[in-house]
């Protein structure tokens, strides 16, 4: 899941209000729909910012567009979960309005959405991995694949019965919610690719042997 996209994961009926809103109605709004705060949009649609509730200590009749935090910072919709992810980390935000090409408002996707999907236990992304993945999805023995799991960092270490099983389990590994990196140390017993595979995704790479 943290390869999806953001369109899947954001909320689209968002809580906004327009650049001159007073000040007085954007807190009233905060308080009614119990959130921290919301984009600030243009007669357009188009983002202009964001307030929360620490930029209303200040208001002395002010409007939204006056106390509003700008420029906002942004994502598009079919950017992935993990660059939302990064982007809230590096830049220290609690939100990002989700926008479309010409920048307007389709919706938002806040720190607590994305916690949802990296938080999960080394032990059920092992169990989820060797129980549904490998052993039912794929149709591999227990015994053929060493699965560990530390701090989301999964280790796949084996011999596969096919070369083209690998990419498979390395992509599947890495789709799984909470793992953050993928490591291959799987060989094969037979090739039956005739080229070589690319890594399957960002998260995956390959361990030295």
């Amino acid at each position: 899941m943290k390869h999806a996209k953001v369109g899947f994961l954001m909320t689209d009926e968002v809580v906004s209000v327009l650049g001159r809103t007073p000040s007085a109605d954007v807190a009233a709004l905060l308080v009614e729909h119990d959130i921290s705060g919301m984009p600030v949009l243009d007669a357009d649609e188009r983002v202009l910012g964001v307030i929360s509730r620490t930029d209303l200590l200040v208001q002395d009749h002010l409007t939204a567009q006056d106390l509003m935090t700008a420029p906002a910072v942004t994502i598009h919709a079919e950017q992935t979960v993990t660059e939302a992810a990064r982007l809230i980390t590096r830049r220290g935000v609690t939100r990002l309005p989700v926008v479309d090409e010409e920048d307007r408002l389709v919706g938002i996707v806040t720190r607590r959405d994305l916690l949802r999907v990296f938080l999960r236990p080394d032990h059920e992304i092992h169990r989820v991995l060797v129980e549904d993945v490998l052993a039912d999805t794929m149709g591999i023995d227990a015994d053929a694949v060493s699965v560990r799991v530390v701090d989301g960092v999964v280790t796949l270490d084996g011999r596969l019965s096919k070369s083209s099983q690998i990419p498979v389990a390395l992509r599947l590994a890495g789709q799984l919610d909470g793992v953050v990196a993928v490591i291959n140390r799987l060989t094969a017993h037979s090739h039956d690719t005739h080229t070589r595979t690319a890594p399957p995704d960002r998260g995956t790479e390959d361990a030295p042997r």
